[in-house]
């Protein structure tokens, strides 16, 4: 499917572009994304992959994976029945679930990529998706969102009187699109048409798959010693510790009222934080802390089970570097595509054939651009989020459904070109179709529930 779409979104750029006149601005425009897709995309990506394939190696080495993963163990086996219960598959696909749903999304992604790389060891015909990856990459682009910080940012600095009023309304419409997304992988799979299908493996694949395995072969099996009770004491005074920081970056007028008493200074939280609601400033506080706690957390733990855990960064570390240079030839190839449809104008034209019919069952036209932006770019989608608020005001119906729109949908072209292109999987099954699937449902939740709590 995903050969048609690819070839569909060049043939039509090129022929729209044409007849509007738009082909020096596209040719400048595929030149210009195949570089970044590189140099600001692929590159940058190695060091934020360096850190969580290292951080994400501790995790395993310690036990806390298997840990997580036992206690999820009854719903991951129905999700994902092909994967073995103690694969390490199923600790990275529960990270990276729970990476989403805090809205960590530079955690998310090298923890997904690591998930596909333990799913491909265990995938019988290489170069085709198994039912696991597209349950997975379904799950990836309909991830629930408990947060969906990013949009309440946006809105925050817009001037919003109530930002976190879409935490409701996201949460509800990606529980419905992740529904959507896992029921309609696990209906598509059964369909002839998606059918996995047992063919003669070609050099490509072989070569591909050998890499592979011979990076998961190379990690080495360590045996983390049990936790002690001075480690459990320790760990609680971690605990301790960032529950303190929590409560000085959430309220800040308690903690300057506690510690000017015994002589100590606060941190500096924004000026504009401390006028603002208690849910935005816990909001903050989550934001500001969960990075450091996970950073600092799963290298703490490994240390007190007697993990070497410099060594250990380091060799899960090494992991980023194969996995990107198997990405960006996909990436290229999916970012080009989408922008030359962005610089012959078909976005445009869409919105102008399909204003009338989105009238008629009061769809916002506004919002148009931007839901056809959504799956094919993060970036692009942002920038119209942004001047969609800026234009109608970040507290009217349209910018809040706007909100949670992109806080319930993902990118899925460039999900799917990631992971799959990170173990060059090329025939990707019902993958893309349950990943637009889950975002049609997305955006019509979001419609719906948004019309139902803010119309008054």
């Amino acid at each position: 499917m995903l050969n048609s779409i690819w070839l569909g979104f060049l043939l039509v750029a090129v022929l729209v572009g044409g007849f509007t006149g738009r082909l020096p601005e596209m040719t400048k425009g595929a030149f210009e994304q195949a570089s970044d897709a590189v140099m600001k995309i692929a590159l940058p990506l190695i060091g934020i992959m360096s850190i969580w394939m290292g951080i994400m190696r501790l995790a395993e080495s310690s036990g806390l994976v298997q840990i997580i993963a036992h206690a999820l163990r009854p719903i991951m086996r129905r999700l994902f029945p092909e994967v073995p219960p103690e694969h390490p598959a199923m600790g990275a696909m529960v990270m990276n679930m729970a990476a989403n749903m805090l809205g960590l999304g530079n955690a998310a992604t090298p923890l997904g990529l690591r998930a596909m790389a333990d799913l491909e060891r265990l995938n019988p015909h290489p170069g085709t998706a198994t039912n696991a990856m597209c349950t997975f990459l379904a799950i990836n682009t309909a991830s629930i969102q408990l947060i969906p910080t990013t949009a309440i940012g946006l809105l925050a600095i817009a001037g919003s009187q109530n930002a976190t009023a879409i935490v409701p309304t996201a949460f509800l419409a990606t529980c419905c699109a992740a529904i959507s997304g896992v029921l309609s992988a696990k209906l598509l799979e059964k369909l002839p048409m998606f059918r996995a299908e047992s063919r003669p493996l070609d050099e490509s694949d072989l070569r591909a798959h050998a890499g592979i395995v011979r990076e998961e072969i190379a990690v080495e099996k360590i045996h983390a010693r049990p936790l002690t009770r001075e480690g459990r004491f320790f760990l609680a005074l971690f605990g301790v510790a960032f529950l303190a920081m929590f409560v000085m970056l959430a309220f800040p007028q308690f903690s300057n009222d506690v510690l000017a008493r015994i002589h100590l200074h606060a941190p500096q939280t924004p000026r504009e934080m401390v006028g603002k609601g208690a849910v935005i400033r816990l909001l903050y506080a989550v934001s500001i802390l969960a990075v450091p706690f996970l950073l600092s957390f799963f290298p703490f733990y490994a240390a007190l089970r007697g993990v070497k855990v410099y060594e250990q960064f380091v060799e899960g570390a090494k992991e980023a570097f194969g996995i990107a240079q198997r990405i960006i030839p996909f990436l290229v190839a999916m970012l080009v595509a989408v922008r030359l449809l962005r610089e012959a104008g078909v976005i445009d034209l869409m919105k102008s054939a399909l204003s009338p019919a989105l009238d008629a069952i009061r769809f916002p036209a506004d919002l148009l651009p931007m839901v056809l932006m959504r799956p094919l770019s993060g970036s692009a989608t942002q920038g119209i989020f942004v001047e969609l608020i800026n234009r109608l005001g970040p507290d009217s119906l349209t910018s809040r459904i706007a909100a949670t729109v992109y806080g319930s949908t993902e990118t899925t072209f460039y999900v799917i070109a990631v992971y799959f292109g990170s173990v060059a999987v090329r025939r990707t099954r019902h993958a893309v179709l349950a990943g637009l699937i889950a975002d049609t449902v997305g955006v019509i939740a979001s419609v719906t529930l948004c019309r139902l709590m803010f119309a008054s």
